[in-house]
């Protein structure tokens, strides 16, 4: 009987032990500056310097830590299954090496969250638009930007102390519906087209402006919501003067042959489910849930076929797909910085300065929505 209590006494002081260790990394995940110390679980003293008030960057600090958990809570995310996401024992999935911009991307193996290693510019332009951005997802409930969940910085061991910053979204693609297409849209031409040739394209790459070949048609109040959306992040964004977004759209095709081919079918057969959650039954799968805006939107991709290589003006074919469509606006921390102001120059003087992603916000933002509502537009059959 002793032996059965000292059991349950040293499983309890087991199980507390791991409890305020969960905690602790927990408390650092929501600091902007987390210690190596604190990752590896050294006893030595800790490093760097603690932000008490009166501090320079005392603030800055508080902005963070408010900023970024006040988001989780409007988000409703569980402080404990966050936790366990990030931080658990199932390891982090590395999805692509960096391209131009140099970044690492990583997914939480639940595939709920992605990682996103950080250049310390788009560290500075988060933290100063950090205000407008809650204030805008708080009052757009169906805002199609990124939500963002933490912003954090890994000192690393070694003689040169590397800083590694990083950010933690919410992953678009997390969806019962497996993404046959995927597409980043930006409403320039210039290199927008995969580098990639056809016999190595498949579901998981990211295909451009060039490569789109279909018009999506939305049912009528979806479209109508769709457009006042981008309205107001567009708006949004050019106020805080970012530029160089995107809008990521997922594709699933409802119906694929055994091959795995999108199968056309006919105008009258979509599902489709209004906003006020109303549906009408068709054939192939089962019109999907919609929790808001961009998630799990039923529509029908018209196939469409461009005039010629460099431009982004496309030919409707009358071919139709019965679709759901995961989309949002990504990649909003670039503004318009010196550096982009002397790439716009530069590239002006070699390509058509309409066609180029560099330019002034404002212009950025007409032309995007310009774009996007060509490609998208009212089912009217």
């Amino acid at each position: 009987m002793n032996e059965k209590l000292s059991s349950i006494i040293k499983l309890k002081k087991s199980q507390a032990g791991v409890k305020k260790r969960a905690n602790s990394i927990f408390s650092t995940m929501s600091v902007a500056h987390v210690d190596d110390d604190d990752i590896i679980g050294k006893t030595t003293k800790m490093q760097g310097e603690i932000i008490s008030k009166g501090h320079k960057n005392y603030e800055l600090m508080l902005n963070l830590q408010l900023g970024i958990r006040t988001l989780r809570k409007l988000f409703k995310v569980d402080p404990a299954d966050y936790m366990i996401s990030i931080c658990g024992d199932n390891a982090l999935r590395l999805l692509s090496s960096p391209g131009k911009s140099g970044s690492f991307f990583y997914s939480t193996n639940d595939d709920k969250y992605m990682i996103k290693t950080m250049k310390k510019s788009e560290v500075k332009v988060l933290t100063r638009m950090l205000q407008a951005y809650y204030n805008h997802v708080r009052a757009f409930e169906n805002t199609l930007v990124t939500k963002f969940f933490g912003l954090h910085c890994v000192k690393m061991t070694g003689p040169a102390h590397r800083k590694v910053r990083f950010v933690i979204m919410g992953n678009l693609f997390c969806s019962e519906y497996a993404i046959h297409q995927r597409f980043d849209l930006k409403g320039s031409s210039h290199g927008r087209v995969t580098d990639k040739p056809e016999s190595e394209i498949d579901s998981t790459t990211t295909l451009k402006d060039l490569d789109l070949n279909y018009i999506f048609r939305l049912q009528t109040s979806w479209f109508q919501e769709f457009c006042r959306q981008v309205d107001k992040d567009c708006y949004f964004l050019k106020q805080e003067r970012i530029m160089d977004y995107s809008l990521l759209v997922g594709i699933h095709f409802i119906q694929i042959s055994q091959t795995g081919e999108p199968l056309t079918t006919e105008a009258s057969i979509s599902p489709v489910q209004t906003p006020a959650g109303d549906r009408d039954e068709g054939g192939g799968e089962a019109a999907p849930e919609l929790s808001r805006l961009g998630m799990n939107m039923p529509a029908r991709a018209e196939l469409a076929t461009r005039r010629n290589d460099s431009e982004l003006a496309m030919v409707p074919t009358g071919e139709y797909y019965d679709v759901i469509l995961i989309l949002g606006i990504i990649d909003i921390l670039q503004d318009y910085d010196i550096s982009k102001k002397l790439e716009h120059a530069y590239k002006s003087f070699h390509y058509d300065p309409t066609s180029i992603s560099a330019v002034d916000p404002s212009q950025y933002s007409r032309r995007f929505r310009d774009f996007i509502f060509r490609i998208f537009t009212q089912d009217t059959t």
